[in-house]
């Protein structure tokens, strides 16, 4: 992790802890469409879950988690869209807004370069620290069960740095707000299988799939090459170069710099990643993208996501069988409490989007219930799936296991065991076909979800 100071962000605060978001929305407020680099924020008031059925108590959580919200990955964007601009800047080609943005495109890429490209902003690390402070109000008498019993912590990375780093600070925060967890949280380990599948000898045919599948490669092209890529193209670079040069650059005259809509795209994605470097400065992108335009570039990012790691098509669950493992995974790490031959009090996974969308598309989460049909390409008027909701920074799907044993049946025999779901920090139902305990209820028992999901009964 870069090292900067860190203070603040570890100072878990009463705003964080009682944190309040507004729903989730289909798609992202009008002017804010940032696709799955959209910073993360809580869907739901911690006051304002469900309670559980009379006597059942919190014994376990586990979850997995997007890293938090970082620098862009490579510097590549802002040298394309700057080298147009310097040659445009040269030619007396620069519109007003133009000539500002030069400037701000370099002290972006300058804040990226000191955090570390690809690696947690000061936004990203309160994001994790903030959801550690609220994972811990949440479940006061489950974290007070842990320290009593002397359970573990389990931290678990992908190997990647944002990745560890994310779960070094969660683990981090959750001491800082109660010390006696400290000596209670194991030593972070690293599972690529579990949570780098998709670059893991389990992803091997998913690979082979993104890189030599014709029929998604002609539906992404299909999506792209249309005349309202090209129209918000020329809008974007409006607003920074003149129309003359406009036109030069679309007629391929700077081709071995980058074609019109891969500068408009160079544009969309500083306009994108800049709110994720919001602690580091302020940078007013969004003067050079109207929302129409944001609009349209967000939806091709997300028909990319939807193709390469969502539902993707009707006929083909390539996308996200993969993900089998670490639904596998949360379904042992319950049957090991329920059996009790794990000591450990909560499993706390970290990865990346490319794990967090499979996941979301298996489990049938909100938004991601719906394929698109290979003759009727994906679209924001016909199917609800969008990055910013599905997997923005910092996305998690948490799982609490309750228990209510029954009298005079010693240790865990004779109880009953309930799960509870959060996405994003929202109670959420599980998928059509799950029965809830009671209607309207977000608690279901164990081997109900077992039924449902096709695993074997305990």
């Amino acid at each position: 992790m870069q090292k900067r100071t860190v203070a603040v962000a570890l100072t878990l605060t009463a705003s964080a802890l009682l944190s309040t978001a507004a729903p989730a929305q289909a798609s992202p407020s009008p002017g804010r469409y940032y696709g799955t680099k959209a910073p993360y924020a809580p869907q739901q008031n911690v006051r304002a879950y469900q309670q559980a059925p009379e006597g059942f108590v919190p014994v376990f959580t586990e979850s997995v988690s997007r890293h938090g919200s970082r620098a862009a990955s490579d510097s590549e964007d802002g040298d394309l869209i700057l080298a147009l601009w310097s040659k445009a800047a040269s030619e007396g080609q620069l519109t007003r807004a133009g000539e500002r943005f030069g400037g701000e495109v370099r002290s972006l890429l300058a804040a990226m370069d000191e955090v570390g490209y690809g690696q947690l902003s000061g936004r990203g690390e309160r994001e994790l620290v903030d959801t550690a402070a609220r994972l811990e109000k949440r479940l006061p008498t489950l974290f007070g069960r842990i320290v009593r019993n002397s359970e573990r912590i389990d931290i678990v990375n992908s190997g990647k740095d944002r990745a560890v780093d994310s779960g070094n600070l969660f683990a981090t925060a959750l001491a800082d707000n109660d010390p006696a967890l400290e000596p209670l949280i194991t030593p972070a380990r690293t599972d690529a299988d579990l949570l780098y599948f998709h670059k893991s000898a389990g992803g091997e045919e998913y690979r082979d799939y993104v890189d030599n599948d014709k029929r998604l490669a002609a539906t992404l092209k299909r999506i792209t090459d249309q005349p309202a890529t090209r129209t918000a193209a020329r809008n974007v670079l409006e607003k920074i170069f003149k129309p003359a040069f406009v036109k030069r650059v679309s007629a391929g005259e700077f081709s071995g710099i980058g074609t019109g809509t891969q500068a408009a795209q160079a544009v969309y994605a500083l306009y994108s990643i800049a709110p994720a470097m919001s602690d580091e400065g302020s940078w007013n992108m969004e003067r050079y993208i109207a929302p129409r335009d944001a609009r349209w570039f967000a939806y091709l990012g997300d028909a990319e996501d939807f193709y390469e790691k969502g539902p993707g098509f009707s006929d083909s669950d390539i996308t996200y069988r993969m993900a089998n493992v670490l639904l596998d995974d949360f379904f042992e790490k319950i049957d090991a409490k329920r059996a009790g031959t794990a000591n450990v009090g909560a499993e706390l996974r970290f990865t990346h989007a490319e794990e967090i969308i499979p996941l979301a598309a298996l489990m049938g989460l909100p938004g991601s219930t719906e394929p698109a049909s290979p003759a009727k390409p994906y679209t924001y008027a016909d199917n609800a799936w969008r990055g910013a909701s599905v997997a923005p920074m910092a996305a998690n799907i948490q799982w609490d296991l309750y228990r209510k044993t029954g009298k005079g049946s010693g240790g865990s025999r004779g109880s009953r065991y309930l799960v509870r779901m959060l996405y994003n920090e929202r109670q959420t139902a599980f998928k059509q076909g799950c029965e809830p305990v009671s209607k309207g209820s977000y608690f279901y028992d164990a081997d109900e979800l077992k039924r449902c999901f096709g695993r074997a009964a305990s």
